[in-house]
Formats: structure tokens, C-alpha cells, sequence
């Protein structure tokens, strides 16, 4: 009886960290209304800022959702990028994602690789190909729709970024938001760790005295 009791106890302490190891999707604008779209190229770069939420020990970015129309042309080298911020506009490229080619359209993920992301931080989805618009371009599809509020308050605000060499930008707002669904996992909190280690050594010991 006493090592079931244990058990039990062993379970509910690891259920925290169980919870915040799952992938979740945290906020997405996928659900809109498509209203526009947005021609991307090595000479047509967009950025979409996005805001983390309030997890104070900060997520692992998983994956980014993209809902694309079909592409124009004959574009190539399509690129996800996550971008830190400065003055509100993107700054520092913090790491490319891995998918695949979005030409045909429609609902595409892109996975990320061990990005850390701080909470309650802006951030920017930027998206850019090999090839310029003149040879075909990448479509990005776009709805205007209101800001967008996800889980922990994560965000789509109403604006994004467009440049032609991903150096200078220009800030559109409440026009044809490029649609978007993002993935991340929170960082368990320091005392949810320590609680999941008092399990861990719990178990190893009912296994001793089995």
C-alpha cells in the first residue's frame, strides 16, 4: 500500500513537467479570412513580428505554420528565418527553419532546431527566396484581421515588415497580416524541475527496496 501511495505521489509530481514538454500551438491567425497575398523573392523579403508569451523561463520554438498560395513564375530557395528584434523592426537572424518547397500552395510547416526564445519578447517570421519576383515569386497568403491573441498572451500583431534585401524595412499595418500558426514548448519552471527530480529519485528508490 505504501508504494502505491508513493507512486501516486511520484506521478502527480511529474504530471507539471509532462504538461510543458508537449508541443503546443500557442497563437495562429490560420483561421482568418485569406483577404490578400504578398509576393516574396530574393528582392521581396517579409517579416512577420510575433510576440512570445508570459512563461517566465521562456519556450523552444517547435515549428512555424505558413498558409501559402500558389507561386508565380518559377521561383526557387524558398527561406524561413526567426529574427531578434530592434527598435521594433528585425535585427539578428537567430535561425533558419527546415520544410519544404511551398510552390504549390497551401498549408505548410517549417521545424525549428533547438531555438530558445525569451518571454514576453518580440520576435519576427522572415521569409525570403533565392530567385527575384521578375523570375516568379513565393505568395504568402494574408487576411485583416485584428491583432491576435493566443495562450500565456502570445501574439500576431496587426503589422509587418517588407524589404528588398532584408537590410532596411518598411512597416505596413492592418493590411493583408501574413497567416501563420506558431509551435513552441514552455521551459519548466526552475521549482517544476527540482519537483520532477524529488520524483525521479522516489521511483529509484521504491525499485531499490523492491
Amino acid at each position: 500500500m505504501k508504494s502505491i501511495i508513493a507512486l501516486v505521489s511520484v506521478i502527480g509530481l511529474l504530471l507539471p513537467t509532462m504538461t510543458l514538454a508537449q508541443s503546443t500551438l500557442y497563437v495562429s491567425n490560420l483561421g482568418q479570412t485569406s483577404t490578400g497575398i504578398a509576393a516574396i523573392g530574393s528582392d521581396s523579403w517579409i517579416a512577420q513580428s510575433i510576440v512570445s508569451g508570459t512563461n517566465s523561463s521562456g519556450y523552444v520554438l517547435n515549428s512555424v505554420q505558413l498558409l501559402m498560395n500558389a507561386a508565380s513564375g518559377s521561383p526557387s530557395g524558398f527561406n524561413v528565418s526567426i529574427y531578434s528584434s530592434l527598435s521594433g523592426l528585425p535585427y539578428n537572424n537567430l535561425g533558419n527553419l527546415v520544410g519544404s518547397d511551398p510552390s504549390a500552395g497551401g498549408l505548410f510547416t517549417y521545424a525549428a532546431s533547438d531555438l530558445d526564445l525569451s518571454p514576453s519578447t518580440l520576435f519576427f517570421v522572415v521569409v525570403t527566396a533565392a530567385t527575384p519576383v521578375a523570375q516568379g515569386s513565393y505568395i504568402w497568403s494574408g487576411e485583416d484581421g485584428p491583432y491576435s491573441i493566443g495562450e500565456q498572451q502570445w501574439a500576431i500583431p496587426d503589422s509587418y515588415n517588407t524589404s528588398p534585401d532584408g537590410s532596411s524595412w518598411t512597416r505596413h499595418i492592418r493590411l493583408n497580416i501574413p497567416q501563420l500558426g506558431i509551435y513552441a514548448t514552455a521551459v519548466p519552471e526552475p521549482t517544476t524541475l527540482a519537483l520532477a527530480g524529488l520524483g525521479l529519485a522516489c521511483m529509484s528508490l521504491l525499485r531499490r527496496r523492491r
